[in-house]
Formats: C-alpha cells, structure tokens, sequence
C-alpha cells in the first residue's frame, strides 16, 4: 500500500473518509435489507405499517442490491444515489402512515429514514466530486479524425453518387 495526497491506494481503489462512510452505508444496507426480507412483519410493526410486509420484501431485496453494488463498485456514488431515490421511495411509503393510528412510529421511522438520506445524499456528493477533481474518466485527445467542426462533419454529404453495381435496376 503506497500513499498518494493523503490517500491510501489499496487494489486499484482510493481509501479515504468518504470511502469509509460509503462502506460503512453498503453494510447499512444490507443488514437494513436482510431484515426487510426475513422479518417484513415485524419491520412493518415496528415503523408503524403492519401490514405491508410483501412490499417490504421487495425493498430489502433493493436494499441488499444497492448494499451490495457500493461494496464492490470501483465507484460506489451511483450505488449511493440509488440509496437516495430508494430513502425517497421509502418516505413516499411511510408518508400514509402519518395517518393512521400509529403515526409515531411511523414519525421515528421517517425521522430516522430523513437522516440515513442525508447521510447518503452528502456521502454522494463527496465522491461526485472527488472523481470531477480527478478528470476525465477517459482521454481521448491523442485520438485521430476528423479534423472538422461537428457540423460539418455530420452534415448530408454532398456530391455523392452510388457506384454503377450499387444502383438499383430500371426497367424501361
């Protein structure tokens, strides 16, 4: 392991707080959604929506995905950003719930989910802006072709004949 501008490099992959934090939020995942897929009930009885266990199924199964594409990405801030829409999902669900009889519960819950959002919202951003600040994923600048502009590069092309073998027979 060698360092480089206070980084640790490690198979290919930068280790830093963010990437900690991005860890440490895979795991979170995957516990969150182990316990979605094998206890929806009792997940659905605690956040105060007992009733919801099939489609709490569904949202572990997302949970262990998301969980599972930040620990093995090389980039783990899409996976995050997909944490962040799944957090949305999961308020737009408990939202309902505000409504019923056990709506502190479901209060806790959406105080919790708000903060996990936040977590994932500002762990995304970092590692968005970590890799802007390292460039370009891919350089193409010693590329050859076309040395014209995009317009007239794409433009119809003019004076163009179809070779003798390539037109179409006509029968007069």
């Amino acid at each position: 392991m060698r360092k480089q501008h206070g980084l640790s490099v490690q198979r290919g992959r930068l280790s830093g707080a963010d990437d900690t934090v991005a860890r440490d939020l895979g795991w979170f995942s995957i516990a969150l959604g182990a316990a979605e897929l094998m206890q929806p009930r009792a997940v659905g009885r605690m956040v105060g929506m007992p009733r919801s266990g099939p489609l709490l199924c569904l949202y572990g199964l997302r949970e262990i995905a998301a969980g599972l594409g930040i620990l093995t990405a090389r980039d783990p801030a899409p996976w995050l950003w997909a944490r962040v829409g799944g957090d949305m999902l999961d308020i737009a669900t408990l939202l309902p719930g505000m409504l019923g009889r056990r709506r502190g519960r479901t209060f806790l819950a959406l105080l919790a989910v708000a903060g996990v959002t936040a977590a994932d919202v500002l762990c995304a951003q970092s590692l968005d802006a970590r890799s802007r600040h390292r460039g370009p994923r891919f350089d193409y600048t010693d590329r050859i072709g076309i040395r014209r502009p995009d317009v007239t590069a794409r433009a119809a092309p003019r004076d163009v004949t179809a070779p003798d073998d390539a037109r179409p027979a006509v029968r007069a």
